[in-house]
């Protein structure tokens, strides 16, 4: 297969938008992390807060490897125009697959945080059911629309 310079460019739209994303993903965590400490410090803890809090440090931990997968995959299709322009084909290969798994990996770091913030939100969820003698969270919801 023949790249050329332009293919590993066409990575940096869909990176720059992804890091974005993770951006504001931990901008969502962090706000949720200063809400559940303001909460603790206020003694008005719940009993889900600290299975929350240890949701949190784990979301953290999976934003902070999506970034780095990130940015490293962008470094790495960098390397590989850098490769094209000096015209070491085959390094220039070998960096440009490097940069689309080093991609695929933040992707996959994303589904997973994906899933571990629908966790987040069933188990905050979890108190209002429980509070609802009367059928659960959809009765609960359609008495209050």
């Amino acid at each position: 297969m023949d790249i050329t310079i332009n293919t590993p460019a066409l990575l940096f739209p869909a990176i720059s938008l992804v890091m974005l994303a993770y951006t504001n993903r931990f901008m969502a965590l962090s706000s949720v992390v200063r809400k559940l400490h303001d909460e603790y410090e206020g003694n008005h803890a719940n009993k889900n807060l600290p299975q929350q809090i240890r949701n949190l440090q784990h979301r953290i931990k999976l934003v902070r490897r999506m970034q780095f997968f990130g940015v490293t995959s962008f470094l790495v299709a960098l390397v590989s125009m850098y490769l094209i322009y000096s015209e070491y084909m085959q390094a220039a290969h070998i960096a440009f697959a490097t940069a689309i798994i080093l991609f695929a990996i933040s992707l996959v770091l994303s589904l997973i945080e994906i899933m571990k913030s629908t966790n987040a939100l069933e188990l905050e969820l979890s108190d209002i059911e429980e509070d609802d003698q009367q059928g659960g969270l959809v009765n609960y919801i359609k008495k209050h629309l």
